[in-house]
């Protein structure tokens, strides 16, 4: 088994909160991590939502809830019961202990807008990703594999990427035409597919609705965004916002979308091996979305990320806000990476804290004064810095 970087903050929210909401998307590994929580608790009850039998249970929640004040109860795919949280408000103030529930979900938009109404304060929300570049081995060899297969668990170790590529199609095709529907998601498989397959072919692109609309024969644009808006709460997909500072200049307003996981882009594109991947016109863009998943995973508390570019061409990658500090990174699939004007003119627009280029190259070395390439694994220290 992975040891996973949010165990050891997983915990420290449970001693602290009355309830944690871990989120991710399905078969990242939420139920694995929650049973080595509740390996470690042996007053500890879990209940898959999911199953019939497991449901009856919560037939009349107060009760349940009440008779089990003494346990960590653990609720796998708490989005099958929403009205559940509604119960969850009056029971955690009737005791308020740490660390009595942990919920599981795999529909953010779904879980943080019950959040809103009825249990802020009370629980704390942690994301679950795939599998990180700082999870597995520091070296090329293993940075490339985890790129190729993506970082869902059963994907990344399957014994050969033929088969890693296999699990990945069949987890899209479950996705569209199992997991969709138990959500109570009505939206036609054919249609959505087809979507996703649009964005992969658009990675780290400009989202234009109408555009998408029409390459879905002749849809509208709210149902494009629709689509998008589903993706991204079932995060499968990133909308990543412009950065928008008062420079005086004419910006880019329209967000970028990528495929948060390598993996799934490349299933969804018919990208097998790492030869395949390696002479696609998307390699470039494929390795953008993979740092951005990686910068998006080690954020410092309460930092923001977003995208630069202007009208007349400046343009960074990924500019990372913490307070009044920030962290410039464009990203650069090459071993000796060069940057072009647009670069130099973004960063002499933001005037970042700290400027650097990721690379996928093995160790840090400076490109020009106050600007350096680095490898991935780099990125966790250089963001810790800006908290």
């Amino acid at each position: 088994m992975i040891d996973r970087e949010l165990s050891a903050l997983l915990l420290e929210r449970l001693d602290f909160y009355p309830g944690v909401v871990l989120l991710g998307p399905r078969q990242v590994g939420k139920t694995t991590l929650a049973r080595c929580v509740a390996d470690r608790r042996p007053q500890t009850l879990v209940l898959d939502l999911e199953r019939p039998s497991d449901r009856a249970q919560l037939a009349e929640p107060e009760l349940f809830l009440a008779q089990h004040r003494d346990k960590l109860v653990v609720l796998d795919e708490v989005q099958m019961l929403p009205d559940l949280f509604t119960h969850l408000r009056p029971e955690i103030d009737a005791d308020r202990r740490a660390g009595r529930f942990l919920l599981l979900g795999s529909a953010s938009g779904a879980l943080l807008r019950q959040r809103a109404e009825s249990l802020a304060g009370r629980v704390g929300y942690l994301e679950l990703t795939p599998l990180l570049a700082s999870e597995v081995p520091a070296d090329l060899a293993a940075l490339q594999t985890l790129w190729l297969r993506g970082g869902f668990p059963l994907a990344h170790l399957a014994p050969g990427d033929r088969l890693a590529y296999t699990w990945r199609q069949d987890f899209i095709q479950s996705f569209l035409q199992r997991d969709l529907p138990q959500m109570g998601v009505a939206v036609a498989a054919d249609a959505l597919h087809r979507f996703w397959r649009m964005l992969a072919h658009l990675q780290g692109q400009m989202f234009n609705a109408s555009q998408l609309a029409l390459s879905l024969g002749g849809a509208s644009h709210h149902t494009a965004t629709r689509y998008l808006d589903l993706l991204v709460d079932t995060m499968l997909v990133r909308r990543l916002e412009p950065c928008l500072p008062n420079v005086g200049k004419r910006l880019v307003k329209s967000p970028k979308v990528y495929i948060r996981d390598s993996g799934l882009l490349h299933a969804l594109l018919n990208i097998a091996s790492l030869p395949d991947l390696q002479g696609h016109p998307i390699v470039g863009a494929s390795w953008e979305g993979f740092v951005v998943e990686q910068v998006a995973a080690h954020l410092p508390e309460g930092a923001q990320m977003s995208f630069y570019r202007t009208a007349a061409g400046a343009e960074m990658d990924i500019v990372v806000q913490a307070g009044r500090r920030s962290l410039g990174i464009e990203v650069k699939f090459s071993s000796a990476p060069s940057v072009g004007k647009g670069f130099w003119h973004a960063r002499n627009d933001l005037k970042p804290a700290h400027t650097v280029v990721v690379a996928p190259v093995a160790r840090r070395f400076p490109l020009r004064e106050e600007v350096e390439v680095v490898p991935v694994w780099a990125l966790p220290d250089l963001l810790a810095g800006l908290g």
